[in-house]
């Protein structure tokens, strides 16, 4: 449904058949009522082009499931939606309400494994994915007056007396009849002190999209996690863009990632994500190579925990410690505020999918 292009007569048309946008899409609040995510906030956001998805509003405003027509996009763990545990900060800790969905935040200090130094103890992954947002604006289509946006915008804390005091301004919209969801988010530093800043982007891919067969797609200079000398699927030769069957080696534990200096096109975009050609549908992430230099790509073949993770970040999941040993940890002074903006699209149209994995290949 083309709602935004329709031209003229055909346009009036279906405007005056149209008692309320509900009716071809939107956005609807709610809250869960049972299971372990009882009492958290959500929202349910439907483009009317396809692709609907559910964001948590209690948990950063990530984003759970997500389905284009009858196929799930996202890897949704056994736990699923949990109401948020802010105090889950020690050790691996975030695993225990790590719900999977389409997408979750990890950050605004810390990305990476858990660590102690000197600076204080940091738990996987950081504090942003257990904090609830204030939510600030909502705003629905209006097929009459012609606009077709919609978005949510909420204010989630990363904040304790006497700092470090960070605040994530998180816009998720989408525009009536398309299947595309963008993200804009602002991490400003509310305290009167410098303060640490890292972001992950932690986008999780599971069945049908997510199947034997389906490609794998970036591009760019990449090296295993954990050192060549470990590696099993990312090594020279091996067809690690394509997912593979349940590996036997991946019960339990089992998982590789790679660490990647994404390319970007001539516009400083990056473009990566995966094509099921079976179903004939694609996925397509793209970003700002400024704002987000590094992806990684997680897999994780375990039987009944069949999922892949792309992920942009502002650094190559290396955790505070090694980012300030180096000298690459980013510090935002008093009132700073960075910007990263993201873009999901779905792709169904053959040439479409084609110019997409060009742009991949060639970027």
């Amino acid at each position: 449904m083309e709602i935004g292009d329709s031209k003229g007569a055909e346009k009036q048309d279906w405007k005056v058949k149209v008692s309320n946008h509900v009716q071809v899409g939107g956005i609807e609040t709610s809250v869960l009522d049972n299971g372990a995510g009882r009492g958290t906030r959500i929202a349910w956001i439907n483009t009317g082009g396809g692709l609907r998805f559910k964001v948590v509003i209690d948990r950063a405003m990530d984003i759970a499931e997500a389905f284009y027509n009858q196929h799930s996009l996202a890897w949704i763990s056994h736990g699923g939606v949990t109401s948020p545990q802010p105090f889950s900060d020690k050790g691996i800790d975030w695993l225990r309400t790590f719900g999977g969905g389409l997408l979750t935040t990890c950050g605004l200090s810390h990305a990476g494994g858990p660590e102690s130094d000197s600076f204080g103890d940091r738990g996987l992954h950081g504090l942003i994915g257990n904090q609830p947002a204030e939510i600030i604006s909502i705003v629905q289509p209006d097929l009459r007056a012609g606009k077709y946006e919609m978005s949510i915008t909420g204010i989630i804390r990363e904040t304790r007396p006497f700092g470090p005091s960070l605040e994530l301004k998180r816009t998720i919209s989408a525009t009536l009849g398309e299947a595309k969801l963008r993200i804009h988010d602002e991490v400003i530093n509310k305290a009167n002190t410098a303060a640490p800043h890292m972001l992950l982007y932690h986008f999780n891919f599971g069945w049908p999209i997510v199947d034997e067969g389906t490609d794998i797609l970036w591009n760019g200079q990449w090296h295993p996690r954990h050192g060549e000398e470990n590696a099993k699927i990312f090594k020279e030769g091996n067809a690690f863009k394509k997912a593979p069957a349940p590996l036997e080696s991946h019960l339990g534990t089992g998982e590789e990632v790679a660490l990647i200096d994404i390319e970007a096109d001539i516009f400083g975009d990056s473009i990566c994500g995966l094509h099921n050609e079976k179903l004939g549908l694609a996925v397509a992430l793209k970003f700002k190579k400024e704002q987000l230099p590094w992806l990684a790509n997680w897999q994780h073949w375990g039987k009944g925990e069949y999922v892949t993770g792309i992920e942009p970040s502002t650094h190559p999941l290396s955790g505070q410690a090694k980012a300030r040993e180096d000298g690459t940890l980013i510090f935002l002074e008093p009132e700073e505020t960075r910007e990263y903006d993201l873009e999901l699209r779905v792709l169904t149209a053959k040439e479409d999918i084609e110019e997409f994995e060009l742009k991949v290949n060639v970027s």
